[in-house]
């Protein structure tokens, strides 16, 4: 099998842009968001053709403290971009999402690089820092989903027990539907990327088999943890 993987040349970047402009004039002409799209797309294209080039310096660092370092960064910004949505954001919000972020996530990265791959060296960022990457994007967003509909049912009067239940059962919506559609609706990024290489698909469904339930469990703690901590500043803001 040729596990050459094709250079995607300048031309096709821009020729892959196409949708996306298609996309943008129909919101132009219709008047709906267009100027947040544009940002988001150029935002989108900076952060990945930056975080190439820094991936390259990352993957070659041997230095532990190094990629200790890049974990606590991807978790505070994480945890900061979960109560983005949140009104009347406290400190408390904040402690909150990074404690419910990096318990679920910190646990789930040990659990998946050293016992189920079993990543040598244990830091070896080629395998820790993209698998941190999924952990801690899908604890962001379920958090996320989870505060604010915590938030939105407890200010209509919702019993704080009933409000978590609808809180969590909506957060896990998203990684619950892409739990029923791989493998039949969609093939997921990382499952398509080893194919694309030349990596036997029995082995990459292997992978997107761990991959599916490392999201699936850190999101569901990260989420519940959230929950639990958020009860005692939905208490103060009563007062």
């Amino acid at each position: 099998m040729d596990t050459a993987l094709t250079e995607i040349s300048l031309q096709g970047l821009a020729i892959a842009v196409l949708p996306v402009a298609i996309v943008i004039a129909i919101m132009v002409r219709w008047s709906v968001g267009a100027p947040t799209a544009i940002y988001a797309t150029l935002r989108m294209l900076i952060q990945l053709l930056l975080i190439g080039y820094v991936l390259v310096y990352i993957f070659d660092s041997d230095r532990p403290l190094f990629i200790i370092a890049v974990l606590a960064l991807m978790l505070a910004v994480a945890s900061w971009i979960a109560i983005r949505p949140l009104h009347n954001k406290q400190p408390q919000m904040y402690l909150n999402s990074l404690a419910a972020i990096s318990i679920a996530g910190i646990l789930t990265l040990a659990l998946v690089s050293q016992v189920v791959i079993g990543v040598e060296p244990w830091f070896s960022p080629r395998y820790v820092v993209p698998l941190a990457g999924m952990i801690f994007s899908g604890a962001m967003n379920t958090v996320s989903l989870a505060g604010e509909r915590l938030q939105s049912e407890y200010d209509r009067g919702t019993p704080y027990l009933e409000s978590r239940q609808i809180a969590f059962q909506a957060a896990m919506i998203p990684i619950t539907n892409s739990m029923f559609a791989v493998g039949i609706v969609a093939l997921p990024g990382m499952m398509t990327g080893q194919i694309l290489s030349g990596v036997s698909p029995l082995v990459a469904a292997k992978y997107q088999i761990v991959v599916m339930t490392m999201l699936f469990g850190a999101s569901g703690i990260s989420a519940a943890l959230y929950l639990v901590l958020a009860r005692r500043g939905l208490r103060k803001s009563d007062v």
